[in-house]
């Protein structure tokens, strides 16, 4: 089972993420789970979503403790919040950054066998015209991880959003597959 936790905070979408990804995943053929964990229910605020995805149905029904991927979508809740806490050993984290690779590191509490950095923001801007960064950041996942085809992260991200809407949030998907570095550690 891959368990994946979203960070993000009230307004950004991850919950949304969280759940075009187990959408993407569920047309693949896999089992999936997704929910997301609220604190304090407001805009701004700290928000973190859950995707469970297996090859067999999923019967455990608690938050997600140890993911294999943490996913980044505010860069500022770096400063704040304990994004790699639990990440288990070969873990991969996602984050929406401008900033390089070393300065990211600095701000991690446990190193990640593989850190994915992709400026979903700006992307977000210049596509949709709104720094709400939810299915760029799916393409990001989509490039670093490889547990959901492209192909399919799009589809579900076309039927979340209907119309253009839906075609411009594929296109920032795509475009932050295309613009995401993977970092090996």
């Amino acid at each position: 089972m891959i368990e994946i936790r979203f960070h993000g905070r009230g307004g950004q979408g991850a919950v949304t993420a969280a759940n075009i990804l187990a959408s993407a995943a569920f047309k693949q053929g896999k089992y999936v789970q997704a929910f997301p964990f609220f604190g304090v229910e407001r805009r701004g605020a700290p928000v973190t979503a859950f995707t469970r995805i297996d090859e067999k149905p999923i019967r455990i029904k608690t938050q997600i403790y140890e993911p294999d991927i943490v996913v980044v979508l505010d860069p500022s809740l770096l400063e704040t919040v304990d994004v790699t806490a639990g990440l288990k050993d070969g873990g991969i984290v996602i984050v929406n950054t401008e900033k390089s690779r070393e300065e990211v590191l600095e701000k991690l509490k446990k190193k990640p066998a593989k850190l994915a950095l992709v400026d979903a923001t700006s992307i977000a801007l210049e596509v949709l015209g709104l720094p709400i960064t939810n299915t760029a950041i799916l393409g990001a996942v989509a490039k670093a991880t490889g547990i959901v085809d492209l192909k399919y992260v799009l589809e579900a991200i076309k039927e979340t959003f209907s119309g253009a809407l839906g075609e411009k949030n594929a296109k920032a998907a795509e475009e932050a597959f295309d613009k995401t570095v993977i970092h090996e550690l």
